[in-house]
């Protein structure tokens, strides 16, 4: 057997011991819909269980705990804290479950929970999850383990409390990767099985869990609805003659991406492509409808009304009073009752903006009457950026003003006009899909009309700009009005842009078809990851009833991303694909340095390759060329940052660069600046030399402040300084930690060879150990 199988069954023999189950209960098909019906909630602790219970369920609350604690072995130390009983809806039918979560305490402190869920009907185990909160608990790293083995932990986890569906599911081999390894010992990996149909997946239904980096089971949830029926059909379409009508279909919207960590934000034109669902038998697009109906072809005013403003004299607070006053429908009566001004520098024009924050009130005989507004005004240009008010009283004695969509629509245009004339003829009207539901509804039902204005400049959409006024249907006044705009410049005339053909190929790399069955309860929906979706419904964006079923799920053809290592968009100039966290041009395919392979640190050089803090040049990385002082600095600072490249200290000193010789627009700067605000390097003489050589005293001393311990190093008598060299040594405490914790090493002759220049193969085996170390010298309390 070999060395990796024996170790992938100790881990199963592991999973097998620690489940230690007693027994086995019954097993249903069990489906979890977002909708709550009923809920009725028990206190285990709190009070006696009542003789008759108000839920009507086979399957008791005691049962449950029963069940619980059995199927999972939850040790006794942990008390049942809460026990919930509610009904979902399935797709025809409900189904109810009871919620029941289990606490461990020690000295009054909270060490770890698990909440379990578990089907009134069938006792079958639904949800399960375990959060150690245990202070003395330390991360290892790397993790104990890799994907491959935490797979074989979850189906087996599977195979002991869901064995009913062996042979009906199939893992999504997409789901939850990361093909770069975790740079942090909290490590994590999410394993989804699709639900088959026929053996085609059917995405709606599926088992997941999650296994952590120690190899435990710390999440499981079942999602499944044995009342849904399937459309008895054959595909008339293969996967080439899919992906053939995607492309004939296909819609490229121009729109600008903003880069939100890039070093200098400027917007980038970038070519979108929405994801369709052809009908896998008649081979038409599914139409998706949404809120909201965009119209593109007219804007606003076919010229701008006026100027953009410009900025002149700060406004007092009594005069940016006036401008809402002027602008909106403040009670006469209303006084000003707080003001607030602040002032931030524009990363987009780079210059200082100044805001009034203001807020009204009405009160009759010194007693608030139930009205509030507020608004945030541009001190320096005068602009009403926000506006929104609230009034209990409306709903009462104003009827006589209730509007209809299209009075309120008018309103809506009108407060548009007057307060952002300078952009008008690039703002365009988003209407609501559906009106017939403003038909048959009272105004006070209605509430209030809302409209959307997004902006577009030479037809190309600017999404981090946009107008959003609400009507209040009952009054006709405009109770909230937003406007957010940043002031990048964007060319007169759009530049010269890839062909559409080019851009379809780079987008064939980045998505795959696939055959599956979808619900057509609500067209909108349909291909919609179950994350994103649950996003929308959280956000009111989706009501979960309008997803109830209304036929069979139908056999489809989908557009699914393929896994890749950050989120990216395509750059419409140059055909790149970038970033959309830093702009920086990237690759959707993983990339491979053509000098490594045998090498003696090729995991390590690889792992940063990874993670980008060593660049690729001509398909080499060059492991012992000498590493920069540049490079190493990004080196220490991802680790550091568990690879993200998302700083937010260095964003605080954007406009400024702290060193002479690192400019903003330098690779390194974010990376730099980052160092400097968390003590890992000093200012010095304002120069960084960022291409200068590292040697090993120096690596040293930066990883023992990457650690916390350099004052501690600097007291050279507590350490056993056992260096061959140490009379060529200046930073001897920093060696003895670096090589006390396995970090850095001596040579068979006991040197440390503190002047010796460190390759990037060194440096890049160094942070890899300096993640381990991290990882170890987590610190427990010294008490409880």
């Amino acid at each position: 057997m070999s060395r990796s199988k024996r170790r992938r069954k100790q881990w199963l023999v592991t999973l097998a011991t620690v489940i230690a189950l007693t027994g086995t209960i019954p097993s249903a098909a069990f489906a979890d819909r977002i909708a709550t019906t009923a809920t009725v909630s028990t206190e285990h602790n709190v009070a006696e269980p009542s003789s008759e219970s108000p839920v009507n369920a086979k399957i008791t609350k005691e049962k449950a705990d029963e069940l619980s604690r059995k199927i999972v072995s939850i040790p006794k130390e942990y008390t049942l804290q809460n026990a919930n009983y509610q009904t979902s809806a399935l797709y025809s039918g409900k189904q109810g479950s009871w919620s029941m979560s289990y606490v461990l305490r020690k000295n009054n402190k909270s060490l770890g929970t698990i909440n379990t869920r578990i089907n009134a009907d069938t006792g079958e185990l639904i949800y399960y999850t375990n959060y150690n909160n245990d202070p003395t608990r330390k991360p290892s790293y790397p993790p104990k383990a890799d994907r491959e083995q935490a797979q074989e932990i979850a189906s087996s986890f599977i195979g002991v409390v869901g064995s009913s569906y062996k042979g009906q599911i199939k893992v999504d081999e997409d789901f939850g990767v990361d093909t770069r390894q975790p740079l942090t010992g909290e490590v994590s990996y999410s394993f989804r099985y699709n639900r088959l149909v026929g053996g085609l997946p059917f995405m709606d239904n599926y088992i997941q869990v999650m296994v952590d980096g120690e190899g435990h089971i710390i999440n499981y949830e079942l999602n499944w609805d044995a009342t849904v029926k399937f459309e008895n059909a054959a595909p008339k379409l293969t996967s080439e003659q899919a992906m053939a009508r995607f492309r004939e279909e296909a819609k490229l919207q121009l729109s600008y991406m903003l880069p939100y960590s890039a070093k200098k934000q400027v917007p980038i034109l970038s070519y979108n492509l929405s994801t369709m669902v052809l009908d896998a038998v008649t081979g038409k697009p599914i139409e998706r409808s949404g809120r909201y109906v965009e119209n593109t072809t007219k804007p606003v005013a076919d010229k701008a009304l006026g100027a953009k403003p410009t900025a002149g004299k700060a406004l007092t607070a009594e005069q940016a009073s006036q401008k809402v006053a002027a602008a909106f429908d403040l009670p006469s009566t209303a006084k000003l009752e707080d003001s607030s001004y602040s002032e931030y520098m524009d990363d987009a024009s780079g210059k200082s903006v100044s805001v009034w924050g203001l807020n009204w009130s009405v009160k009759q005989e010194g007693k608030d009457i139930g009205y509030s507004a507020w608004a945030e005004v541009n001190a320096l240009t005068g602009e009403v950026r926000s506006f929104s008010y609230y009034d209990g009283r409306e709903n009462k004695d104003q009827k006589d003003k209730a509007v209809t969509y299209e009075q309120a629509k008018s309103k809506a245009l009108e407060i548009v006009k007057k307060q952002l004339p300078g952009y008008v003829q690039e703002l365009y009207l988003q209407e609501e899909a559906d009106l017939s539901q403003y038909t048959t509804k009272k105004p006070e039902e209605i509430g209030s009309y809302s409209f959307r204005f997004p902006r577009y400049v030479n037809g190309v959409n600017v999404p981090y700009d946009n107008v959003y006024v609400r009507i209040n249907a009952v009054t006709g006044s405009v109770q909230d009005y937003n406007a957010q705009f940043f002031n990048y410049t964007y060319p007169s005339t759009l530049p010269t842009l890839i062909d559409k053909d080019k851009a379809l190929d780079e987008y064939n790399k980045y998505y795959k078809v696939e055959l599956t069955y979808a619900l057509l309860g609500d067209d909108s929906y349909i291909g919609i990851p179950v994350e994103k979706y649950n996003l929308m419904v959280a956000a009111g964006e989706i009501n979960p009833n309008d997803a109830s079923g209304s036929g069979p799920a139908k056999l489809v053809y989908r557009m699914v991303k393929r896994p890749l290592e950050e989120n990216v968009f395509l750059d419409a100039q140059t055909g790149q694909w970038r970033a959309v966290d830093s702009g920086e041009v990237t690759s959707l395919i993983k990339q491979k340095a053509a000098d490594i392979a045998g090498h003696w640190a090729e995991r390590e050089l690889q792992l940063m390759i990874d993670y980008k803090a060593l660049d690729l040049e001509d398909g080499k990385v060059r492991p012992n060329q000498t590493v920069t002082r540049g490079e190493l600095i990004k080196m220490l600072v991802l680790s550091m940052n568990g690879g993200s490249r998302n700083m937010p200290m260095a964003a605080l000193s954007m406009g400024q660069a702290s060193f002479k010789d690192v400019a903003a627009d330098s690779s390194y700067f974010v990376y730099i600046e980052e160092a400097l605000a968390n003590d890992l390097i000093d200012k010095g003489d304002g120069s960084f030399n960022p291409e200068g050589k590292v040697d090993r005293e120096e690596m040293a001393e930066l990883i023992v402040r990457a650690l916390g311990y350099n004052t501690l190093a600097d007291h050279t008598d507590i350490f056993n300084v056992n260096f061959a060299d140490a009379s060529k040594m200046e930073k001897k405490g920093q060696a003895a930690i670096v090589t006390g914790l396995g970090i850095m090493s001596k040579d068979s002759k006991g040197n440390f060879r503190p002047s010796s220049e460190v390759s990037r193969a060194e440096a890049s085996a160094a942070f890899f150990r300096f993640l381990q170390a991290k990882a170890d010298l987590k610190e427990a309390p010294l008490r409880d």
